[in-house]
């Protein structure tokens, strides 16, 4: 896992060597093990790199790499899995190697096949590959969105990074909020796709390439891999026997190529079926006595500390667990410095928490993320297939009619309100509108900069939701193809990958596995995923087959911590005085009084105040002006 920047200009002069060199200083902490950079002899292209060395850890992987003739450049963030065979592939085509890194792969493979070399890349990866010969920079990243891009474009010049605070290294940039960004985060909790917080910069979007030609012209994004066509729901698909002998094949090759590493590995093991599977798996192929860490919540109902326990004693791995503490009002703005973009996800403090436990002992761990968006895992998928039953049986005025009650009557903090908000429109309508953190009508009231974006029941954040939804897909197909495009590669997989990066540990998800988000999208069908009774239907039959029979599968907690309980302590009081001391201009301080009250009489606001008080203190802490 590494950190990577860079900066090239198409209307002549030099790049900034000084601003490259403070772009790959803001994200030291990425790669702690070696660093490097490189600018073209006519200076119009400039590379650097942060290394966390894990395959060849000699200086033969250092970065930025040339293949042997000069011909191209590379900065490369991520793990190939493939890499042996494609290595083997690759001298049978005449190219030779004077490593054995996956980054010199990546440079023979772009030499050999182009642009063409993505489709042939199994793993987690973020590159920049400057051909020296035809003067193009090509940008890539992976195909469920494991490691971030950002990039910046004005005047003629391009900036990109792993993340954005090198791009913040540049003083001649204004800091200023991105309007449209800001109702998303306030909407989701993160933003997502290509948007980005501050105005005039983007992400580069999972499965897409970004190309610039350095002789004139603008970047082009374009998209490499999409999912697959929605699995048959007719008679005459395959049987559920060989589904799940197919299922348990690809994890169990997934599983197999990530466990590759030249240091210390681990698995994040929660308790829950998906990291149990990975670990189950883990233990089969692992070359020693498989370590596993967890993280508990001892006395509090979502506490898997006992579940993963269990798990590590099945199987006899090395286990380690660390109790959680409350969130320090210390921690909390050291995350919040961490994530370039504000995130809303309270499970960034365990996350980070157990990313430091496993960092003492490993620097690679397996976890089981993707698991609930490929196979139908999270709750809200049953309860969705329920309130379709219900939105068939009543007629569309008077699901409107009770929508509008809802919204009119119900306070925000009350559990199942999004619900019957959900009512009013479609199935896309209906998913876009209910998972909202903070609905539209109310945050166009509560953040006052985004007053009048959002004033109708589906704001600006709501229909980009929409827009992703993928209606033949089925339920729940379309709402895990919704999650895999926005919440995973938005909220999951950043938490994951700047938690750990803080704490100089690589992450690797095996459910990420391409062929397996195929499999699982083009062919298991949605009864195999979801019902209205029963979610996550094919691991649960694999978990029968591999875990302890002890073990309770039909439970669903989460990673999150208790943070309602939470805020009766010190970061309550650090919550509230955060949120009183909020520019005026952003919140409308009649309604943050309102929650605060409402959250000490017992209502749910924790959830949305957390959300409020991130977004402060990253405003803080990155001194970035309101629209």
């Amino acid at each position: 896992m590494c950190g990577l920047a860079g900066l090239a200009s198409t209307r002549g002069g030099a790049i900034d060597g000084e601003l490259l060199a403070r772009m790959g200083e803001a994200i030291r902490h990425r790669g702690p093990d070696d660093h490097g950079k490189w600018l073209a002899p006519d200076r119009s292209v400039g590379l650097a790199h942060r290394r966390l060395s894990i395959i060849d850890l000699s200086p033969a992987g250092h970065q930025p790499m040339a293949d042997l003739a000069g011909r191209a450049q590379l900065v490369f963030n991520g793990e190939i899995y493939n890499h042996l065979e494609l290595r083997r592939e690759l001298a049978a085509r005449g190219h030779a190697f004077a490593s054995h890194s996956d980054t010199e792969v990546i440079l023979a493979a772009y030499l050999e096949w182009g642009d063409d070399c993505l489709a042939r890349l199994h793993g987690m990866f973020a590159f920049a590959l400057y051909d020296v010969v035809r003067r193009r920079l090509l940008l890539a990243r992976d195909r469920a969105g494991e490691k971030p891009l950002f990039y910046l474009w004005r005047e003629g010049r391009l900036a990109f990074a792993s993340e954005l605070k090198s791009l913040m290294a540049d003083p001649a940039w204004p800091r200023r909020m991105d309007r449209a960004a800001m109702d998303s985060y306030f909407a989701y909790g993160y933003v997502p796709g290509a948007q980005c917080i501050l105005a005039g910069a983007a992400k580069l979007p999972p499965a897409h390439r970004l190309t610039l030609e350095l002789a004139g012209g603008e970047p082009r994004v374009e998209r490499y891999w999409q999912l697959p066509p929605p699995a048959a729901e007719a008679a005459g698909a395959p049987d559920e026997q060989a589904l799940l002998d197919e299922f348990e094949a690809l994890l169990g090759d997934a599983v197999a190529r990530q466990l590759m590493a030249d240091v210390p590995l681990g698995v994040m093991l929660s308790g829950g079926i998906d990291s149990s599977l990975v670990t189950a798996l883990a233990s089969r192929r692992a070359a020693c006595t498989l370590k596993t860490f967890t993280i508990s919540f001892p006395g509090r109902a979502n506490d898997e500390g006992p579940y993963a326990r269990l798990v590590a004693g099945h199987f006899s791995t090395e286990h380690t667990e660390l109790v959680a503490e409350p969130a320090s009002t210390a921690l909390l703005p050291e995350l919040v410095r961490q994530f370039d973009e504000p995130i809303a996800d309270s499970s960034i403090i365990p996350t980070f928490m157990v990313a430091r436990l496993i960092r003492a002992q490993a620097t690679v761990a397996l976890g089981g993320d993707g698991g609930d968006e490929l196979f139908g895992g999270y709750l809200t998928y049953p309860r969705y297939l329920r309130l379709e039953g219900v939105r068939g049986r009543l007629p569309a005025p008077l699901r409107r009619f009770i929508a509008a009650a809802g919204e009119q009557l119900l306070p925000l903090g009350l559990r199942g309100r999004n619900y019957l908000l959900a009512l009013a429109g479609d199935a896309a309508t209906g998913y876009a509108v209910g998972s909202a953190l903070i609905p539209a009508r109310a945050r166009a009231r509560l953040v006052l900069p985004l007053g009048g974006l959002s004033a109708g029941t589906a704001g600006r954040a709501e229909e980009l939701k929409i827009a992703v939804s993928q209606a033949a897909r089925g339920l729940p197909g379309m709402h895990q193809a919704v999650d895999l495009a926005s919440w995973l590669p938005d909220d999951v997989l950043v938490k994951v990958d700047r938690a750990s990066m803080l704490a100089g540990l690589e992450v690797r998800a095996p459910f990420l596995d391409h062929r397996l988000i195929e499999f699982a999208f083009a062919r298991v069908p949605n009864r195999l995923r979801a019902t209205a009774q029963a979610a996550k239907i094919l691991p649960k039959r694999l978990a029968r087959k591999l875990l302890p029979p002890a073990l309770d599968l039909d439970r669903k907690q989460g990673f999150a911590p208790p943070l309602q309980e939470w805020f009766t302590g010190e970061l309550g009081g650090f919550i509230g005085e955060v949120l009183s001391e909020a520019d005026p201009a952003l919140y409308s301080r009649p309604l943050i009084a309102r929650m605060l009250n409402a959250q000490r009489l017992g209502l749910r606001y924790s959830d949305r105040l957390f959300a409020l008080t991130v977004f402060e203190l990253w405003r803080r802490t990155y001194q970035v002006a309101l629209p």
